[in-house]
């Protein structure tokens, strides 16, 4: 099966309920490289908030922040077995990149796009899209709130 197949670019096609879940992901970093968080708000099909994750990564830069936001919603859905998910980020480099849109070309980011990848294969199917900020308000929060605690959080 081509990696294509995976992506839903049809905004029809992936209204709320045709996933499982839904995923909105953030990552920040307080300087870039800085303090680095992401934050993740899981919500089930229904549009109901089932799951908040969130977590310091210490000094890395906003990109390695926003790929391990998906890395975390990936592997929530892999853990909870769901066989699809919806990613909703505002970071267009990140979205193109999985798309396959822009190359990946730092050694780091690589490294995390290529696990992103072998994760979403494993699933039956995949999107992501990109928001404005706006859109996108809770997982933001989330970052700020790891970020000013320099904790985790998993609700």
């Amino acid at each position: 099966m081509k990696q294509s197949s995976f992506f839903e670019d049809d905004a029809r096609q992936t209204s709320r309920g045709t996933f499982a879940i839904t995923a909105n992901i953030d990552g920040g970093a307080r300087g870039n490289p800085g303090p680095a968080a992401f934050g993740v708000i899981i919500r089930n099909a229904q549009g109901e908030i089932v799951e908040e994750l969130g977590e310091y990564l210490g000094i890395q830069t906003n990109n390695v922040a926003e790929y391990s936001g998906l890395l975390a919603a990936l592997e929530y859905a892999e853990r909870e077995r769901m066989a699809s998910l919806r990613v909703l980020s505002d970071s267009e480099l990140l979205v193109r990149q999985m798309r396959g849109q822009y190359k990946v070309k730092n050694p780091v980011l690589r490294e995390l796009f290529d696990r992103a990848q072998a994760m979403v294969r494993r699933l039956q199917k995949f999107s992501i899209e990109h928001v404005l900020r706006e859109s996108n308000r809770d997982a933001d929060r989330l970052v700020n709130q790891v970020l000013d605690s320099r904790g985790r959080i998993k609700s």
